[in-house]
């Protein structure tokens, strides 16, 4: 019998990713599925984006690059870094990485010793724990509360520090609540490092761009005490359209940078020269950005008012990001009420469970879909929720 790692072995798949693979496999046989699993843009990527990697390579920037990512994207990065989120991270503390999954996963491994504790919010992104368990350590989850519209509390991260506890990881905007950081947030979180000096704070920004009227995208990397000890994972992926290209980044301070860079030299080596040149003209793309971003706040509305409006069912309105979290009152949990809406109404969403969600029963639907297909989501979901209420 094959010995195999077992840390690696026992991880779970990703609910999520193994969701959407199987949704589309389903649309081959059942074009009237709406899938609505993935976190993925329907947009094309914007043009000049495309232009410029197809004149990069053409012009034969096709080989090995400076390993952490060519020098015209990370003074690029840098600027961006400085300018929009006021962190002062140099050209030399960024590191361009083949998405920004694989930023969390090199920055985790970084900073983790085996039987570390890292904290992450509940609910939060599939792939955190994960990682953690991957990198030898013990994820502790701080559960945030519908009712409490998931606000972080400084007395809920500190009962779930411990004297093993070396990494928080937060994720705003949020998937797959939509909520951004409030000043009450980002209070109890500053209160909380600057109470334990030796935790490590990673902070998933993936949604910064996509951010609804009336609320800021603020980075904890901006306060200055807490810049050091700060990890700022991005890319370009969902603000740009740009999932398929897999580009992403950290930011990070010298002595972490040092560590990051070692494993990445020996798993990754470096991303595509081209892939980083469009990534450059990516980064001056912000009409594009912001045409996306208002059809999202379309969507966002749409949803929000069709929902709400049904028996057995309730939505936070998203702050930011493209993700529908909805309450049901079915009498089933999450992953019935999945199963349920996809055998009887051919709608497919991600059950809050995957999301660390233990209280209430929820599911996360992506707005990332045409009009069109949520309109038709809303009629279906409207339909079997009634007959479900008789």
């Amino acid at each position: 019998m094959l010995k195999l790692n077992r840390k690696i072995a026992q991880l779970k798949p990703s609910k999520s990713v193994t969701l959407m693979a199987k949704t589309k496999a389903m649309q081959q046989r059942d074009k009237s599925i709406i899938n609505l699993t993935g976190g993925e843009p329907d947009f094309a990527t914007p043009e000049k984006i495309c232009e410029e990697a197809y004149l990069q390579m053409k012009s034969g920037f096709t080989h090995y690059t400076d390993g952490p990512g060519i020098p015209k994207l990370r003074q690029a990065l840098a600027e961006k870094l400085r300018t929009e989120n006021h962190a002062p991270y140099q050209e030399d503390q960024i590191l361009v990485t083949p998405g920004a999954k694989y930023a969390v996963y090199l920055a985790v491994q970084a900073v983790l010793n085996p039987g570390d504790e890292a904290i992450w919010l509940a609910p939060g992104w599939v792939s955190y724990p994960s990682i953690i368990e991957a990198s030898g350590g013990v994820p502790v989850a701080v559960h945030l509360k519908w009712e409490e519209n998931y606000q972080i509390t400084f007395d809920a991260l500190e009962e779930a520090y411990s004297e093993k506890t070396r990494l928080l990881i937060i994720n705003y905007p949020n998937n797959p609540t939509g909520k951004v950081l409030s000043p009450s947030d980002r209070e109890a979180i500053a209160q909380f490092m600057r109470s334990h000096p030796d935790v490590l704070l990673l902070s998933d920004e993936i949604y910064e761009h996509i951010i609804y009227t009336g609320y800021e995208a603020v980075s904890m990397a901006s306060v200055p005490d807490l810049f050091e000890r700060t990890i700022i994972v991005n890319g370009f992926s969902k603000s740009f359209a740009m999932t398929g290209w897999r580009l992403g980044y950290l930011a990070c301070s010298y002595e972490i940078f040092s560590v990051v860079m070692k494993l990445f030299q020996h798993t990754i080596s470096c991303t595509s020269g081209f892939l980083q040149m469009a990534a450059v003209t990516a980064l001056g793309c912000s009409e594009d950005t912001e045409k996306m971003r208002r059809e999202y706040e379309k969507r966002r509305n749409l949803l929000y008012e069709g929902i709400r409006r049904l028996p057995g069912a309730d939505m936070l309105k998203p702050e930011g990001a493209f993700y529908a979290w909805v309450k049901f009152d079915l009498g089933m949990n999450s992953e019935e009420v999945c199963n349920y809406l996809l055998e009887e109404g051919k709608i497919a969403g991600v059950p809050g469970i995957a999301y660390g969600e233990e209280e209430k029963v929820c599911v996360r639907f992506s707005y990332a879909a045409s009009e069109t297909e949520l309109r038709r989501m809303l009629k279906n979901l409207e339909a079997l929720l009634t007959k479900k209420k008789r």
